[in-house]
């Protein structure tokens, strides 16, 4: 027997302990995601097929979609999310475009800002435009003052809006700014050079550069505003009323979990479904654009 054959047993179990720590390394976040992630959605799963006394019961879903009130939570949730994103979309990419193409004093100074302000939670923000335009507001003071009616701007679906693009446009703005940053400059002096105005320069050489960014940040404020609750809460808007509010209501409320694990579920479904489309419509657009760049054909 020679020493090498004795040395492989060694090495057999040395190997063992590293095998053995692979397998618990692998385990422990497997553990938190099944304890953080999967088990509450089992629970909620659960919870909206089962009434208050644990017994199987599918006669609520039906209550809830044939009442035209739960209807009406869905579609304004979904109005709310869609026009918001479509509002970021567009402010965030308008203001990307000036900061990086229109330099003005104080840019670095705004772009800080916008850095500190991706922190603060949402209902700071709402708070500070009730602050300003609420009905006990300072503007309404100020228009109370000198005998003017209130301006009722944030009472509604639109001030729920409104509230919503100030605060998630900066979701949109940071990643299509950091994209820009990456253009490269001698495109845009090529497309001048050959006599294409400002706006035709920023639609063929400029937004398609930028298109994924733009989409991702879409996709975020999308997620982050059908799931919002804090500033539907705080802009006081009495008539308007969203899946997170109802599961709120529901749950604490009312004390109906049943009811409110089945508005989860379904803000959950609208999220997932509304995520995939706007990836499906958007992966057909860049599909359909990438064979015009090839050809050169704007």
């Amino acid at each position: 027997m020679t020493a090498a054959t004795l040395a492989r047993p060694t090495r057999s179990r040395a190997a063992a302990p590293a095998a053995l720590g692979g397998v618990v390394a692998a385990l422990v976040p497997l553990g938190v995601l099944l304890a953080l992630g999967v088990y509450p959605l089992v629970l909620l799963l659960s919870n909206a097929v089962h009434d208050d006394l644990g017994t199987f019961d599918l006669a609520r879903w039906g209550e809830l979609f044939t009442n035209p009130v739960f209807l009406d939570v869905i579609w304004t949730t979904v109005r709310i999310g869609v026009t918001t994103t479509v509002g970021c979309v567009v402010l965030g990419t308008f203001l990307a475009l000036v900061i990086a193409f229109v330099p003005f004093p104080g840019t670095g100074f705004v772009v800080g800002a916008l850095n500190v302000a991706v922190s603060f939670p949402s209902f700071l923000i709402t708070l500070a435009l009730v602050f300003v335009w609420g009905d006990v507001g300072f503007v309404n003071g100020a228009l109370a003052a000198i005998g003017v009616g209130p301006v009722h701007l944030l009472d509604g679906q639109w001030g729920v809006v409104l509230a919503e693009i100030v605060y998630f446009t900066p979701f949109v703005l940071r990643p299509v700014l950091g994209a820009l940053e990456g253009v490269d400059r001698r495109q845009l002096e090529v497309a001048e050079s050959l006599g294409a105005g400002s706006w035709r320069i920023v639609r063929t050489v400029v937004l398609p550069e930028v298109l994924p960014a733009i989409a991702a940040g879409g996709a975020l404020v999308l997620m982050y505003s059908l799931n919002e609750f804090g500033i539907v809460l705080f802009t006081g808007a009495k008539d308007v009323q969203t899946l997170p509010t109802l599961v709120y209501g529901q749950a604490i409320g009312r004390g109906d979990y049943q009811t409110a694990a089945i508005a989860a579920v379904v803000n959950v479904a609208v999220s997932i479904g509304l995520y995939l489309l706007a990836r499906r419509v958007l992966r057909g657009s860049a599909a359909a654009r990438s064979p015009r760049r090839r050809s050169g054909v704007r």
